[in-house]
């Protein structure tokens, strides 16, 4: 084999692993930025009105489960639900940045113990008012809310029992399960932004907040990233320049969807909130 056919060999055997970083750190970076904007929205269209005026506030805002009069439970669970979503939002992309877990090691520790709590809390609430005072949606639509929250539950279990056992192979993977399954209330608005803005909103019934599309999404919001992610853990168990080159097409595909969600929630839901 002379020279030239060995460098060209390398080279397509380096291009697609090299392709199948720059999009996972694309991912990551666009996600981050998009969390990070949605908890900005939390803190000042919740946080600041909740500090001000307690659960009161929530009679005004557009929390589905907000402020309902004489339901003291539910009231106190939909003030912890909200409060608690800036730390799972805000809090799950620090989680996943290595130079901060590295040389800050009891800050990574701390903030994952945080934020498993905050997500086992908010999903458990979250059930909750689905269930019994959510007017938006139907069965099926509280079904897929439901099934988030389960899995919520059920990663964060695993998370922590293999983070107690050290072992962090098998920590790292349910952690990023839950990272993405805790995200599913941003993935929801992103995707559904995404759909209206390119379609118009085909496939949604507004007054009733029903339809095919959102029926669709409110499973795709968790299962979708939960596929793709098991499709991550197998290109990287299997160095295949195939397999690698395919991920990264179809990651750098939904970055770009996820960006244009990303814009049309930021200029449609949440900027004028603030």
């Amino acid at each position: 084999m002379n020279d030239t056919v060995l460098a060209r060999r390398t080279f397509n055997e380096a291009l697609p692993q090299q392709l199948f970083k720059v999009s996972v750190k694309l991912w990551f970076g666009v996600a981050a930025v998009g969390h990070w904007i949605f908890v900005a929205y939390i803190l000042m269209a919740f946080y600041l009105p909740v500090v001000q005026h307690g659960a009161d506030a929530l009679k005004d805002s557009h929390l589905p489960s907000g402020f309902v009069e004489g339901d003291i439970v539910g009231n106190l669970t939909a003030i912890v639900h909200v409060l608690l979503a800036a730390l799972i939002v805000g809090g799950g992309p620090l989680q996943l940045i290595p130079a901060l877990r590295n040389r800050f090691p009891t800050f990574h520790r701390w903030l994952g113990r945080s934020y498993l709590f905050a997500a086992v809390g908010s999903a458990a609430g979250g059930i909750y008012m689905t269930w019994s005072r959510s007017p938006i949606g139907d069965v099926y639509t509280h079904l897929g809310i439901t099934g988030d929250g389960v899995l919520i539950i059920i990663f964060a279990g695993f998370a922590l029992y293999h983070a107690m056992g050290r072992r962090f192979i098998e920590h790292r993977r349910w952690a990023l399960r839950l990272f993405l399954a805790a995200s599913a209330v941003w993935f929801f608005r992103v995707g559904l932004m995404a759909w209206v803005m390119l379609t118009g909103g085909i496939g949604i019934h507004w007054e009733t907040f029903t339809g095919p599309f959102l029926y669709f999404l409110g499973f795709a919001q968790y299962l979708l990233p939960l596929a793709v992610l098991q499709w991550f853990f197998y290109c990287e168990g299997q160095p295949s320049p195939a397999s690698h080159m395919a991920f990264s097409i179809t990651l750098f595909g939904l970055t770009a969807l996820m960006t244009i969600g990303i814009f049309a929630a930021t200029m449609g839901m949440w900027l004028p909130m603030m």
